[in-house]
């Protein structure tokens, strides 16, 4: 299969005139699959009432059937055609967040999309990206799209249309480049089908940004790692790994440095990910500044991009420095956590 790339300005005021968007859209149309930028990461694009074209999703990732899918909306008639009983809560937070990366979780309209992308639930994931071309697209197509990430399964998360080109060209229908992505790490997922809200994944809504708008929420435990059924994607399978094994090194940068110098005594290519205050500090084959500490949202944004850059100098090993679990941290900690297969070193006091 071709895959065909059209470049979308995402300035430009009037998305609906692009030629590429209305070809873009035809293609969806025809159940065909798409990948597209949003906010957070690029998104691979179905019809998600067919499951002709959700299957095709999953085929092109390599994804787990029981993983489920967000759903992405241009408009709130869409909401209403795909969900029942929203509560008081979520139209509070649609109103502060949406358009934006909070994915709420409401209960199914049976019968309005393929159940492949609720695997078989009876909730659905619906969120509404905050991007031009996103949101230009979705409207063109007339279609409530499926859309998990734009990468092979296990890979990490693209936000940019060469990282999906990388992975899945000539195994999707096209790619909408509309430049490098801004919040760099997925959505926030929020179930708002109980009384209390529940984060099953942070993202780029923090969990304080959503306690000032409805109060007291709590966090699934799943997130542990509890092996139940998942509600969201990113709860059951490793992500967003780059190909060499990555360890999540808890400790100052003297005791970090101690662990690289024997890795490299070993012969390994060893790589560390770290934010440039503290990037030159480190003697290592590939040192990978992840952006500021000072400013965690500069670390979200590079997150995947850095992770991707260690395959192209084919380190064999990788360090990762730690950040705070609060705001955007949690999101970061989670996806780092994700990628390293909780794989944990500190040092002994």
């Amino acid at each position: 299969m071709k895959t065909m790339l059209w470049h979308v300005d995402k300035i430009h005021n009037n998305h609906g005139s692009y030629p590429q968007i209305t070809q873009a859209a035809q293609l969806l149309r025809d159940n065909e699959v798409v990948a597209f930028p949003t906010e957070t990461v690029y998104g691979l694009g179905a019809n998600a009432a067919s499951d002709e074209a959700v299957s095709k999703i999953f085929a092109a990732k390599g994804r787990p059937g029981d993983n489920p899918l967000i759903v992405h909306i241009s408009d709130s008639a869409q909401l209403h055609s795909l969900v029942v009983d929203i509560p008081d809560k979520a139209y509070e937070l649609m109103s502060a967040f949406w358009p934006g990366p909070l994915t709420i979780i409401f209960r199914l309209r049976e019968g309005s999309v393929s159940r492949h992308v609720t695997a078989g639930l009876n909730t659905i994931a619906v969120r509404m990206p905050d991007h031009p071309v996103a949101l230009a697209l979705i409207e063109e197509s007339g279609l409530p799209i499926a859309a998990p990430s734009a990468n092979k399964s296990g890979r990490p998360s693209p936000t940019a249309a060469a990282h999906v080109l990388a992975d899945l060209s000539g195994e999707i229908a096209g790619v909408v480049d509309g430049g490098e992505t801004g919040v760099g790490v997925e959505s926030t997922v929020l179930d708002c089908t109980g009384d209390i809200p529940v984060v099953l994944r942070p993202g780029g809504i923090s969990r304080e940004d959503i306690e000032s708008i409805v109060g007291e929420i709590a966090v699934d435990p799943a997130l542990a790692g509890s092996g139940e059924v998942p509600k969201s994607p990113g709860m059951k399978y490793t992500h967003y790994a780059p190909a060499a094994p990555l360890f999540l090194a808890d400790g100052p940068q003297e005791w970090i440095q101690q662990q690289i110098d024997e890795k490299r005594q070993d012969g390994l290519k060893v790589g560390v990910l770290a934010t440039e205050e503290s990037a030159e500090a480190y003697k290592a084959d590939v040192v990978i500044p992840c952006g500021r500490r000072a400013d965690l949202t500069t670390v979200a944004h590079s997150l995947y991009s850095s992770l991707r850059y260690f395959d192209t100098e084919k380190a064999d090993l990788i360090f990762a420095e730690v950040f705070p679990v609060e705001g955007v941290g949690a999101a970061i900690m989670n996806r780092l956590e994700k990628a390293a297969g909780h794989r944990w070193l500190r040092e002994k006091q």
